[in-house]
């Protein structure tokens, strides 16, 4: 077998076999296979596409390119949750408890922030003491003994995807749905899920600006889930404006923490009660969609998920002060806030532009390595389609330095758009996708 002739037969547009597929990413992992073979054949996949089989041979190809975490035996069933990336996504801070809290073990493996979206880790971080380095022995002896554990990726998952991750952002090549998909299912399959939602996010702070798009990924991750034998459904949920009200990495804990508390914004703790429900009905603890959402609704509201939460800080090293009285967080030195200034509706406020003024604060990172400041970010006080008055409150800057203060208010007032006539709100979901 060449790897020449794997990337002719996907340039003419044909089906590759497994064996096709497992020997290419065997070889570009051992590094027989070139980089400028493997960007060859990432472009002939990106203009010929694959089909779901294909597709679902290379997620598993990918998924058992190193270390898989086989979670057999330590738990009856594997949940996992992962979104797309978002602006204000602080949703695994209060889905996980959520969940463990009806009773269903969740050890869940979570990423750092890069670009506009934020990391969970990294708003875990904002918690003196936590620990996100959990090794594969410890992450597993949390889950087996006390059902919830909140880490960093342990040992060395699904590195094809690390490998051609890097190589399709240099080669144009990132947009192929195929491989977009095989990268976010092969990391879940690696860590040994057997039921997944998947939080799609739709609009321009997100990957997938639009609706077309999210839907066919979402139906091919359905797909290779369904062929891999493995439970998954896709929430497309809206990324147009920030979720919840809180950007930046304190700020979006100290929210996160209000909710567990039956605080919270509303579209926030409809988005975690959503996904939190369709995991606890998925994973077979309720017969319905219906019973999961109240078994999830009681356990918010009577702090027995809060509970949860502040056991996953204890475990993992966290001082549980901080959690308690939010007010220890780290807090930024300066804060500033931006009112109305006549009268109107919210007619948009842009995602993206904001989740970029929250990374030029600190508060994200623009290449990876670089330092992260907890205390910086913005709370949006409005939601699209909201009416407001002169001098109602729009968005609050905090920030560590005054330059960064003063140009972080001028690209949020560039965020917001307003109208004088009324303004329909944004869906929170698009559809789902079973």
């Amino acid at each position: 077998m060449k790897a020449v002739d794997i990337i002719i037969k996907k340039r003419d547009k044909k089906v590759l076999t497994k064996e096709e597929i497992d020997f290419f990413i065997k070889g570009f992992v051992d590094n027989s296979i070139p980089d400028y073979q493997a960007s060859a054949l990432a472009m002939a996949i990106l203009l010929n596409g694959m089909t779901d089989q294909e597709t679902t041979d290379l997620t598993m190809a990918m998924a058992h390119s190193g270390e898989t975490l086989d979670l057999t035996g330590v738990v009856e069933i594997s949940l996992d949750k992962h979104s797309t990336g978002g602006v204000g996504d602080k949703t695994t801070l209060v889905v996980e408890p959520l969940v463990a809290a009806c009773g269903l073990p969740f050890g869940k493996m979570s990423g750092r922030g890069l670009g506009f979206t934020g990391g969970t880790l990294d708003k875990m971080e904002s918690i003196p003491g936590y620990r996100t380095d959990l090794s594969r022995e410890e992450f597993i002896h949390q889950l087996r003994t006390e059902g919830i554990v909140l880490s960093g990726q342990s040992g060395d998952l699904a590195p094809a995807d690390g490998k051609y991750y890097a190589l399709r952002d240099v080669t144009g090549t990132v947009p192929a749905i195929p491989l977009i998909a095989s990268s976010v299912m092969s990391k879940k399959i690696a860590a040994g899920a057997n039921v997944i939602v998947l939080d799609v996010k739709v609009g321009v702070g997100a990957f997938m600006e639009n609706l077309e798009e999210a839907r066919e990924l979402s139906k091919l991750m359905v797909s290779i889930a369904k062929l891999s034998n493995r439970k998954a459904i896709c929430l497309l949920s809206d990324m147009n404006q920030p979720l919840g009200h809180a950007v930046g990495n304190a700020l979006e804990l100290k929210e996160a923490i209000e909710t567990l508390k039956g605080g919270g914004p509303e579209d926030f703790i409809e988005h975690c009660v959503l996904a939190a429900a369709y995991l606890v009905w998925m994973g077979g603890k309720t017969e319905t969609l219906a019973e999961g959402r109240e078994m999830v609704e009681r356990v918010l509201q009577d702090g027995s998920a809060f509970e949860k939460f502040k056991k996953l800080v204890r475990l993992q090293g966290g001082d549980v002060r901080y959690v308690e009285q939010p007010d220890l967080l780290p807090a930024a030195e300066y804060t500033k806030t931006i009112s109305a200034e006549k009268d109107g509706y919210v007619k948009f406020i842009h995602a993206r532009k904001v989740g970029e003024a929250s990374v030029d604060l600190g508060a994200g990172r623009a290449k990876k390595g670089d330092p992260i400041d907890f205390a910086v970010g913005i709370m949006i006080h409005q939601k699209v389609g909201n009416a407001i008055k002169k001098g109602d409150p729009l968005f609050t800057i905090h920030a560590n330095q005054m330059d960064k203060l003063e140009e972080a208010v001028k690209r949020v007032e560039d965020a917001f758009d307003f109208s004088d006539e009324a303004v329909q709100p944004l869906p929170l979901f698009y559809e789902v996708i079973e």
